[in-house]
């Protein structure tokens, strides 16, 4: 697997495997920290800090095939820090006008999944991020946030219920054939 093997070459120092691994991990990276923090400063400075962060920390890694985990942990932290320094709080509005329709597709119009799942309180919004955007099993996103994986589960579960609301009933039966 490449991620791995870079993962060995960037704990021996190799900068451009580092390079490699941030880059495939860019638009997760942006993702989670755009759900937890949502101003693009602070993901900007929460993905900048991680990246550091990493980079100083990756020769002490023990298990390559955890670095996606590992790193996903670093940017939660960070995230957490920047809430605690800016002591604000992220607003779960109703859907109201912030749901953008992305256009027409056949007969059906396209909802913009990103911006309803934005609507979501934080705690709800990071495990959809993980597990829907990141292909996270559970395991992993309990790991990743420190919660146990029965409090993984019962967020997912409020969060499905949630956007299976907003999103009508049609969603609801595609939602609920997923599980």
């Amino acid at each position: 697997m490449q991620m791995e093997d870079d993962v060995k070459l960037a704990r021996q120092g190799d900068r451009e495997a580092f390079i490699r691994l941030i880059h495939e991990l860019e638009n997760g990276l942006y993702g989670v920290a755009r759900s937890m923090v949502t101003r693009d400063e602070d993901c900007a400075d929460a993905i900048q800090e991680t990246i550091l962060k990493a980079y100083h920390a990756i020769p002490g890694l023990k298990e390559p095939q955890y670095f996606k985990t590992w790193l996903f942990r670093i940017l939660i932290n960070e995230c957490n820090s920047i809430l605690k320094k800016r002591k604000r709080s992220i607003p779960s509005d109703t859907l109201g006008a912030g749901m953008a329709v992305a256009g027409a597709s056949s007969d059906y119009d396209r909802v913009d999944l990103r911006t309803v799942v934005d609507r979501l309180e934080e705690g709800l919004r990071v495990v959809v991020t993980l597990h829907y955007f990141e292909d996270m099993p559970l395991r992993q996103i309990s790991e990743v946030l420190g919660t146990p994986e029965g409090t993984v589960k019962s967020r997912l579960h409020r969060a499905r219920l949630l956007l299976a609301e907003w999103l009508g009933p049609s969603t609801e039966r595609m939602m609920s054939c997923e599980s």
